[in-house]
């Protein structure tokens, strides 16, 4: 056997911490031979075994007899798949299935639902969804959100899927687009979704509460739709309604969310956006771990980049966007309304992305577009675009979201590499990356992205595990795997263990590292040779199979919460 490149601690001793051989009973289809082991518990790692038959791991550690398929492992780490908090595959999977971007980092579950989700959908809701769709078209073939992630199933994808049903889905369901508040009758209409939704297999209910329409909804009706979720072994996760002034109070209300309807509770891409606030990281933590202190269990996830990607609508005044893209591009045709809108963009307290919009231009990166006529804008800054058009960035924003008729897909560069870094070793944090599952070809390269979709398992690997040492490799395998899987309640992935579902990534931890970067996004992560999902293998020596094996993950509330 050749030395492991992991340089960890002798064999003899590693082998010790296995104390019996386990056999399976019969014939096994793979055995992964000679790996060093990173089981999910974030213990020590050693080298061993795993053996799998069918769908599920049946011996970890010194495993006897043979498989129809042996994979030598030595000197590469072997690890749980890793699970992506906070993804937006919902579109892209329909594209193409195979989920390259992610399943090339050792991604093996999605986990979708930030705020809005693929169903539950009425009519008008499938109709505006048609309508608006970008560079992928798809025809909708379900109405639920269930029924959409069976679609998937059925479709074939190499990644597992699940989801959050989202708050802004069900609040459109019943209350449309505007600034309204639901009636008892609505909002006992709104806890049904969300009930049936977890009885079909959601994971909770999530926000995304800096956007119209989901900021209308107040804290009582989130607290309300939580409680169903919540009765069903289901979570609260939530991009909170700010995370620059009033950081800490959005935290303070996603802990009463919480606290209210005995869901836990989860903040997406922890995060303190604006150089102005930086230095709340302290008090946002502080708040997170005195809420866990008090018995609530409270958990965050982020991505491992200095910056954030979304539209012009988290620029951009509420009230202007209300009653959907549609009106908001009548009010900024409408130049008293416009007027009132960028005037507000300009005032102290108006958002932090608004101030980068407003002052730094140049820190506003143009990803995304739907109209052919301005895609080669398309890796722009905002205020290179400006000064071409001989208008200011913020008048330059108001005319290209009605050129386009959207909201714009833009990278943000608001947050401090050191806090990041931070966030990074702190024992409740898991990984999401905001993005897509894609890959540099076909309909993909009709538009820009973030890099984060390419490279956020393996810069965390990378950079911050290897190179900085900013935490162990066993605990950032805990993180990406067996404390995911335990906030949503699952209990037969995220750890190798027998019985577990055969969800596993197989790298070479000296050469994990991202390569995309903000100039050029799409390229492939780098050291993740095998990758098997359900026991059947996506990726082998560093190239997709073709494979589609991934499966619908159920929530605890499957199947009992009507």
């Amino acid at each position: 056997m050749r030395k492991s490149r992991l340089g960890l601690i002798g064999l003899s001793v590693l082998l010790a911490s296995c104390a019996t051989v386990q056999s399976p009973q019969a014939a096994a289809d793979i055995i992964l031979r000679g790996g060093t082991i990173y089981d999910g518990s974030g213990g020590t790692p050693y080298v061993g075994d795993v053996t799998i038959k069918g769908d599920r791991i049946v011996c970890v550690g010194r495993c006897a007899g043979s498989a129809r398929q042996s994979i030598d492992a030595r000197g590469l780490a072997v690890a749980p798949g890793f699970i992506n908090m906070l993804s937006w595959a919902g579109e892209t999977l329909i594209a193409d299935g195979r989920g390259q971007s992610d399943i090339r980092q050792g991604v093996t579950l999605e986990v979708m639902g930030e705020g809005e989700s693929m169903g539950p959908w009425n009519a008008e809701m499938k109709a505006k969804e048609a309508e608006r769709q970008g560079d992928i078209k798809y025809n909708i073939d379900w109405t639920s959100l269930g029924e959409y992630l069976q679609y998937l199933e059925r479709k074939g994808v190499s990644p597992n899927v699940a989801s959050f049903v989202g708050a802004t889905t069900v609040r459109v369901h019943e209350l449309g687009e505007g600034d309204v508040d639901p009636t008892p009758e609505q909002l006992a209409r709104m806890r049904a979704l969300v009930r049936k939704a977890m009885d079909e297999g959601a994971m909770g209910v999530g926000s995304s509460l800096i956007y119209a329409p989901a900021n209308f909804a107040e804290t009582p009706e989130l607290i309300a739709l939580t409680s169903e979720a919540g009765r069903c072994g289901g979570m609260y996760i939530s991009h909170m309604r700010d995370e620059g002034p009033k950081l800490i109070e959005a935290i303070d209300e996603l802990v009463q969310i919480s606290e209210k309807s005995g869901a836990p509770a989860e903040i997406y891409h922890f995060k303190q956006s604006g150089r102005e606030n930086w230095g709340k990281i302290d008090a946002a933590i502080g708040r997170v771990e005195a809420a866990r202190a008090r018995g609530l269990r409270i958990t965050a996830d982020m991505y491992t980049y200095p910056a954030s990607s979304t539209g012009f609508d988290a620029a951009m005044p509420l009230w202007i966007q209300a009653g959907g893209i549609e009106q908001w591009v009548e009010r900024l045709k409408d130049l008293a309304q416009r007027a009132k809108a960028l005037a507000e963009m300009k005032r102290p307290d108006a958002s932090e992305n608004s101030k980068l919009v407003v002052d730094e231009p140049d820190k506003v990166i143009l990803v995304g577009f739907k109209t052919d006529q301005l895609k080669p804008l398309t890796g722009k800054t905002l205020g290179e675009v400006a000064r071409s058009r001989g208008k200011s960035p913020e008048e330059t924003v108001a005319d290209l979201i009605v050129e386009d008729g959207t909201r714009i897909q833009v990278v943000y560069f608001g947050m401090s590499e050191e806090n990041v870094a931070r966030e990074i070793t702190l024992p409740w944090m898991s990984f999401g990356s905001d993005a897509a599952a894609m890959a540099p070809e076909g309909v993909f390269l009709k538009s820009s992205t973030h890099p984060r979709a390419y490279g956020n398992v393996a810069r965390l690997l990378g950079k911050y595990v290897r190179d900085e040492q900013r935490v162990p490799l066993a605990e950032a395998v805990r993180r990406l795997s067996a404390l995911p899987a335990s906030n949503l309640g699952i209990n037969d992935r995220g750890a190798l263990k027998p019985g577990y579902f055969a969800d596993i990534a197989i790298f070479d931890a000296g050469k994990v590292a991202d390569r995309a970067t903000f100039a050029k996004p799409q390229q492939y992560a780098i050291g993740m040779v095998h990758v098997l999902v359900n026991g059947v293998q996506v990726l082998r020596d560093g190239e997709h199979t073709g494979a589609i094996p991934g499966r619908f993950v159920k929530g605890p509330g499957a199947g009992r919460c009507r």
